[in-house]
This record gives structure tokens, C-alpha cells and sequence, in this order.
């Protein structure tokens, strides 16, 4: 199945993590231990596409693939936050939890038929920064393509 993640509101490529200025922020979505496909953070709007088995079994759904980490009733999508340095270094920071147990079964197996399944971000929390931890509406919009 197709998953797509599309962030708006971007907080800007400048951070303070931990006292320390970051002056080319980023994120992506990680994959394994690695952040793909990374986009400034001073962008318009962010999409990244990934790949995602989907196991439906006696009406559980499971989730599989490079892109999604955790255990069996617990998984989910990073997306993952960095400063880009010289020579395309990446010094994560912070990361984002897209809870794929959160979304509802009926609009999973919608997905499977259709086009993918579509989760649409506020990529800046409440403060200003970068989202992180576990991402919940109304901050993440779940819906079908």
C-alpha cells in the first residue's frame, strides 16, 4: 500500500536544541536508521511516499516494511529531525511518531483498494519547533487518496 505523508507549516531551518543553534534544520522520513528524502525546514510543504505491507488477519491489522518501526500492535512511521552540516551529515535531534495503530481499520483496508492512504501533518508543535514525539490529531489528519 501506498502511504504518503504530507506536512504543511514547516517551523523554519533555524533551531535551538539544547542551548545550541542549529542553522540548517531538516527532516525526512527514516527508513531502517537512515532519514530520506530530506526537506528543508523552512519549505512551503513536505511530502514523502513509502511503501507499507499491510497484514489483515481475523480483522487485525499489522504494518510492515523499511519505513516502519515498533512491535506488533505498537507500529509506526519517524519522521526525523536533523541539522544538515557540510559534506550532507545528519545530527538528528528530534523525531516525530506517526502511530499507524491509530488509524482506523476500515480507512486502512479503503486505502488497500484505493490510491493509498494519506497522512496530512502540522509539522510545528505549540511552541514554535519542530513536532516531535507521538504526532495526534488535530495535528495529523488520517484520509484516503
Amino acid at each position: 500500500m501506498r502511504l504518503i505523508i504530507r506536512g504543511h507549516h514547516l517551523p523554519g531551518r533555524e533551531f535551538v536544541s539544547e542551548g545550541k543553534l542549529l542553522r540548517n534544520v531538516h527532516v525526512g522520513v527514516q527508513v531502517r536508521s537512515e532519514p530520506v528524502d530530506l526537506v528543508p525546514a523552512d519549505a512551503a510543504t513536505a511530502t514523502w511516499e513509502v511503501s507499507v505491507r499491510v497484514a489483515d488477519t481475523e480483522g487485525t491489522l499489522d504494518f510492515f516494511g523499511p519505513a516502519v518501526h515498533g512491535k506488533r500492535g505498537e507500529r509506526f512511521l519517524y519522521l526525523t529531525w536533523g541539522d544538515l552540516g557540510e559534506g550532507g551529515s545528519f545530527a538528528m535531534f528530534r523525531r516525530a511518531k506517526l502511530m499507524l495503530d491509530r488509524v482506523e481499520p476500515d480507512l486502512v483496508r479503503a486505502a488497500r483498494r484505493g490510491e493509498g492512504l494519506v497522512a496530512t501533518v502540522d509539522l510545528t508543535d505549540e511552541r514554535q519547533g519542530p513536532r516531535c514525539a507521538r504526532v495526534d490529531p488535530p495535528a495529523i489528519v488520517w484520509s484516503v487518496d
